[in-house]
């Protein structure tokens, strides 16, 4: 049996974007650009896909730039924003726990000059809203927090942060990474006070290499890309005409069953939850206070940490029974140094590197978490009596 728990890395595609997708690369395949029929059929893919996704976020079909992916959105916010608003102020805020497309692009931003604050999160992996309060000043020009976090699950105060921000500095920008967050919440950013969010298509059941950047009509950002200048002179290259309509089809095809399928994530993290602390020495990390089964989190992901046996180990031994997962994030898991989010929410030392990753997608299925949980009674045990030995 092949069980796939990875899907915060990446998610299969849906059947009907890579039909789609098939067309458009044999058919109907000019480029938009052109002015010729073949080039008008081309700029309809992408007019559906911003009608598609205005229409999801309810913001505006010119609002809307699309990207290689979400580190590139992350990239064109963060660096857009701050070089071209730099002479108003140098002050940047951000979360210890993001994303490194966020994070070195804020190392990048301080060589340039500006000051960034990482704000501390706490043991559930969330920021306080004091402590952003405390951290805007006059000349703070952005601030950056991610929507879900994609290793533990958390969900940040979004709604919260930017309903301040706009209170605190209603001149500072307000960027979310959604990257996690988008296909799974109902995201509104002008109902948020979000004004610059990214997302990423491979997250969705839509295809690798394509993302899109929402910003709103008050933002001025500087072009880290030049050359045609395609979208509004702000993000030039030939569009992935392909890669932008399935990721804007994934989109609608989640989007029209969102509640039910959040629900049915629900039920099987619960599940999930429930059957691994049957399992001794074993902890979940990043639950709320008094939601012991994942409530307030993102529904699709489930970090634990097994106590007496290292996350490559255990990982590869749920591999040879056909279960995939992730023994962290896997834009760093080939990198051997511990979880900057597990360190921040205060996981033990001994358990930084034995925490495995359990990501679920709407394909995921009830029998898939039962395998899954019954190869965890039957491997876990004898691994951890090998490893003490």
């Amino acid at each position: 049996m092949e069980v796939y728990l990875d899907n915060s890395a990446t998610t299969m595609v849906f059947p009907e974007v890579a039909e789609l997708m098939k067309k458009i690369m044999c058919e109907d395949y000019g480029n938009p650009s052109s002015l010729h029929t073949k080039g008008v059929q081309a700029e309809q893919y992408l007019r559906y896909a911003r009608e598609t996704l205005a229409r999801i976020l309810k913001v505006q079909e010119k609002e809307l730039y699309f990207t290689s992916g979400g580190t590139e959105a992350d990239n064109m916010a963060l660096l857009g924003a701050a070089l071209a608003n730099g002479r108003r102020g140098r002050r940047l805020i951000t979360t210890q726990i993001e994303h490194p497309a966020v994070l070195q692009s804020m190392r990048y931003l301080e060589s340039q000059g500006f000051q960034v604050t990482y704000l501390p999160v706490d043991g559930c992996g969330q920021i306080r809203l004091e402590d952003l309060r405390r951290a805007l000043t006059p000349d703070t020009i952005l601030v950056s927090v991610m929507h879900t976090n994609n290793e533990i699950g958390s969900l940040q105060p979004v709604a919260e942060a930017g309903a301040l921000i706009r209170r605190e500095n209603p001149s500072a920008l307000f960027h979310v990474d959604a990257v996690q967050g988008f296909g799974k919440e109902r995201i509104y950013p002008k109902r948020m006070n979000i004004d610059l969010l990214s997302a990423s298509g491979h997250k969705i059941h839509g295809p690798k290499g394509v993302g899109f950047l929402y910003a709103g009509e008050r933002v001025k950002l500087q072009p880290i890309l030049y050359g045609g200048g395609q979208q509004q002179n702000l993000r030039s290259g030939t569009e992935n005409v392909p890669g932008i309509a399935g990721m804007a089809k994934a989109a609608e095809l989640l989007y029209d069953h969102l509640e039910d399928d959040h629900e049915r994530l629900r039920r099987l993290k619960r599940f999930f939850i429930e059957g691994v602390e049957r399992l001794e020495d074993v902890k979940v990390n990043g639950l709320l206070p008094g939601e012991p089964y994942g409530e307030g989190t993102a529904s699709h992901v489930v970090s634990v940490s097994f106590g007496g046996v290292r996350s490559e180990v255990l990982l590869h031994a749920l591999e040879e029974q056909g279960i995939y997962v992730s023994a962290g994030s896997a834009c760093s898991a080939r990198k051997p140094q511990p979880s900057a989010t597990l360190k921040a929410i205060g996981v033990d030392k001994n358990l930084l590197g034995s925490t495995i990753r359990f990501s679920f997608s709407v394909f995921t299925t009830q029998k898939e978490i039962d395998y899954t949980l019954q190869v965890l009674y039957d491997k876990l045990p004898v691994l951890r009596k090998y490893t003490r030995r």
